[in-house]
């Protein structure tokens, strides 16, 4: 039995071609003909049973032959804000793990000892989508560029709100036991710093501004690492 693919159609119901890429993909590569089925998927929660109706070298046009709602896997809404790494692939290994576990927001912050100050936008996003395709999620996460760290503890007041360090002179709760506290369908916001974490003041910054001092265990965790064990946190304590 052949293979049904997956592709991310965000207005599938409003057009009846498949994005540029995504056509290029289907026929250049896939060799998709006219009869193949495929699954669209909006990132808004919906998948499309389709067919291919026509075919041109570059074109992938389709006709939707059933709807399907989805039922989310998880309560809430999981944001993580996170420094991005000075090697970039461990942060898109991170952002293709935590699309593929589940997440709703993505934000990158700058912080004082941040290592990388710009980040290819577009590229992450081809990240996200290709993971929610493989991981067959339904709602594509959201997607935040670089922002600055005081802006983003002072305007990110949704919901319950954590930054994780790993400063032993601050206090500090375990990020895990409170999220437990919590009931599943309340927003979550955890921030993870940088390599070499986020300075004494961002931390009491933060504090100072609505966010709880947490730690995430008693190992001592790299960038990417700590986010994804926070979303999984997260995750774990919002399913449906």
């Amino acid at each position: 039995m052949k293979e049904v693919r997956y592709f991310y159609v965000p207005d599938a119901q409003q057009v009846n071609e498949l994005p540029a890429d995504e056509a290029i993909h289907a026929v250049r590569v896939l060799r998709m003909n006219v009869g193949d089925s495929m699954v669209l998927i909006d990132g808004k929660g919906t998948f499309y049973q389709a067919v291919v109706s026509m075919t041109t070298a570059r074109r992938c046009f389709y006709e939707i032959r059933q709807t399907c709602e989805q039922q989310r896997l998880w309560q809430g809404c999981i944001h993580l804000a996170i420094a991005p790494t000075k090697l970039i692939d461990r942060m898109e290994w991170m952002v293709e793990k935590a699309t593929e576990i589940g997440v709703d927001k993505l934000t990158f912050v700058n912080s004082i000892f941040s290592e990388r100050k710009v980040l290819k936008l577009p590229r992450m996003e081809k990240i996200v989508i290709a993971a929610a395709k493989q991981s067959r999620k339904a709602w594509m996460p959201q997607l935040n560029g670089m922002t600055a760290f005081k802006t983003f503890t002072q305007t990110e007041n949704t919901g319950h709100r954590f930054i994780a360090h790993c400063y032993e002179e601050l206090e500090r709760v375990s990020l895990f036991d409170e999220l437990k506290r919590l009931p599943a369908g309340e927003p979550v916001t955890v921030m993870v710093g940088p390599e070499g974490d986020f300075s004494i003041e961002e931390v009491k910054q933060a504090v100072a501004s609505g966010f709880v001092s947490v730690h995430l265990g008693n190992s001592r965790l790299r960038t990417e690492t700590a986010g994804l064990v926070a979303v999984m946190m997260m995750h774990l304590s919002k399913q449906s």
